[in-house]
């Protein structure tokens, strides 16, 4: 029997799977009512197409694929808020190897999420990242300027 806990990391690693394979709108349909955001600042994208559409567009692709691989470590999972609201924290690690640049971390940072429970379970409410730690980025975003919002380093 899974936990109201289990689902929530059930999410977060459907995000990472989601992310690795470039199924950008199905990263969207996982923050249909949900936003994103960098770091403290204000979110920037919010809901299905606006999400899919930040990453589709961000992200390079290497023969349809992403050459990447999402880690998601570290969960504390906070007690619901007087709302039913769910704050996760956790930290993530991305690797990327493509043919001439050998595998290796490209960024690690940390996730701020907050999760909502709806008649159909357990949903992304809202995500802030930060980053913390930038490596070579040249191979994996359009424009690796978007890796500053909410640098912390």
């Amino acid at each position: 029997m899974l936990t109201d806990a289990d689902r929530i990391r059930n999410l977060i690693g459907r995000y990472c799977d989601l992310m690795d394979a470039g199924d950008f709108e199905g990263i969207g349909a996982l923050f249909v009512e949900a936003s994103l955001a960098a770091g403290d600042g204000e979110p920037f994208a919010r809901g299905p197409d606006e999400i899919a559409a930040f990453f589709a567009r961000g992200t390079q692709r290497h023969d349809d694929a992403l050459a990447t691989k999402h880690l998601v470590t570290n969960l504390v999972i906070d007690e619901p808020d007087d709302d039913g609201v769910v704050l996760v924290r956790s930290s993530y690690l991305v690797l990327q190897a493509v043919e001439g640049f050998p595998l290796q971390p490209i960024i690690t940072g940390r996730y701020h999420d907050r999760f909502a429970k709806g008649a159909g379970g357990w949903y992304f409410a809202e995500r802030r990242f930060f980053v913390d730690l930038v490596g070579d980025l040249s191979h994996h975003l359009a424009d690796p300027g978007i890796a500053a919002p909410g640098a912390t380093s």
